[in-house]
């Protein structure tokens, strides 16, 4: 049987409402929506506890990416520290209000140390973050993500030991950015394989693989843009051939710039795992959100 996937955007597709915002989703055919903070908090906890019901009702699967200075691993205590831990704990209580499966953060940076040293960092202040959501009833599951710049804090390797070490926290894997540091080496699914089989190995029984994809630019083994789809080399076919494989289900996120670029990688990763003929599914949804729509007007 193949797995359970869900798929869709790394942006919620309006801030007017959330009926409008789930409306949209349907419409589009997605079942999975990542609730953007990178730049901004914009959701207020009203907005967070509706789109999270909506979500439920519609079967669309949320989670939240912190922003893009809410890390942990300081090689100094104080504000940027401090803020850091205000924006992560703002963060688990827009999830947990929305029902999130979990909060997404970068892990940081080497900032001179050895990379044991720079991981241990971050090991210690999540601890210290976790007793604080515990206290707060925001202990939300958290996932750190792969970066794309091969010799700073975030690799593979790097992710899949903060996941272990803390055991609440889950690898984000971000296929674009591995592409990226590799020069091009996800090209078969035998490499998408093997970072999944990572991945396996430190999260829990039936917890989703954590996915980011689009097309990505490169060079000298750092990432430099996302790209519309097609025009770089990275594919989804392969990304799917391996998913099926795994006894586990799996949620995606697209990164691309782009609605097209979101659909084309939908129906090509459908195809590949064979979980449901994607052109079907998303013309029942966009029957179902133009219905919603309707509701939500009338």
């Amino acid at each position: 049987m193949a797995p359970s996937l869900h798929y869709g955007p790394a942006r919620v597709p309006s801030r007017e409402s959330p009926d409008e915002a789930i409306a949209l989703l349907q419409e589009r055919g997605f079942t999975a929506c990542e609730i953007d903070f990178e730049g901004k908090f914009w959701m207020d906890y009203p907005w967070a506890e509706r789109f999270g019901e909506l979500a439920r009702d519609a079967d669309i699967v949320l989670s939240v990416h912190a922003p893009i200075a809410g890390f942990m691993g300081h090689a100094e205590r104080g504000k940027k520290l401090n803020m850091a831990v205000g924006m992560l704990d703002h963060s688990a209580g827009i999830a947990k209000a929305a029902g999130a499966e979990l909060v997404v953060f970068h892990p940081g940076f080497l900032l001179g140390r050895e990379r044991e040293d720079a991981i241990a960092s971050v090991v210690e202040q999540l601890g210290e973050l976790r007793e604080r959501l515990e206290r707060k009833g925001r202990a939300v599951p958290f996932g750190v993500e792969i970066m794309g710049r091969v010799r700073e804090l975030g690799t593979a390797d790097d992710v899949f030991a903060i996941s272990a070490r803390t055991g609440w926290v889950r690898p984000v894997l971000d296929f674009a950015h591995l592409h990226a540091v590799t020069d091009g080496g996800f090209t078969e699914a035998s490499a998408f394989s093997t970072v999944l089989a990572g991945a396996d190995q430190v999260l829990p029984p039936g917890v989703p693989f954590h996915v980011h994809f689009s097309d990505i630019a490169f060079a000298n083994r750092n990432e430099t843009k996302h790209l519309p789809y097609g025009e770089g080399t990275l594919r989804a076919a392969p990304l799917g051939e391996a998913l099926a494989t795994f006894d586990r289900p799996a949620t995606v996120i697209t990164e691309s710039p782009d609605l097209v670029s979101d659909e084309a990688i939908r129906e090509e990763l459908y195809a590949a795992v064979g979980t449901r003929a994607a052109s079907r599914a998303s013309s029942s949804a966009a029957s179902s959100g133009r219905e919603r729509a309707r509701r939500n007007s009338a």
